[in-house]
């Protein structure tokens, strides 16, 4: 089943404001999506840029989501856990919490943030990696959605 995902930061296919990178001041950018299967437990997110040089980059792990939640907020803080029950984890920054888009200058990247609704909250840690989300996940996902945007650095550094 499809969960559509959208941002008012920016649309499906655009560029992903600075505001929300390491070229500005890498918050998380707002997202909501729509209602999911009514037997939703919680939800998952997973933020990634799949096609990075060195193969794929998870920069944000966000799990344990309330039933009843239908939006994040622009820039989730990463504390032991969030207002709204989630538990982030660790990205491929080696950190906990959100990491926004920081490609190597002049290639565009194109990013994906996906969000899934299971039957359940999950047994995690804060701290759990992609992998264990994802595998955690197995037999438990009614529906997922995806917002995608890109990304281009300046010559500066992050």
């Amino acid at each position: 089943m499809n969960l559509p995902l959208s941002s008012i930061a920016f649309k499906d296919g655009d560029s992903i404001p600075a505001r929300y990178t390491c070229e500005g001041q890498d918050i998380s950018p707002p997202l909501a999506w729509e209602e999911p299967p009514q037997n939703t437990g919680a939800f998952a997110l997973i933020f990634d840029d799949p096609l990075a040089s060195a193969g794929l980059f998870t920069h944000w792990v966000l799990f344990n989501l309330k039933a009843n939640v239908r939006e994040l907020g622009e820039g989730i803080p990463a504390p032991e856990r969030i207002k709204n029950g989630a538990i982030e984890g660790k990205s491929d920054f080696n950190m906990i919490g959100y990491g926004g888009p920081c490609p190597p200058p002049g290639k565009v990247h194109h990013y994906r943030f996906t969000i899934y609704a299971l039957d359940r909250p999950l047994d995690l840690p804060r701290g759990a990696s992609r992998q264990q989300l994802l595998d955690a996940m197995k037999g438990h996902t009614l529906a997922q959605g995806q917002l995608t945007g890109t990304y281009q650095r300046g010559d500066s550094e992050c």
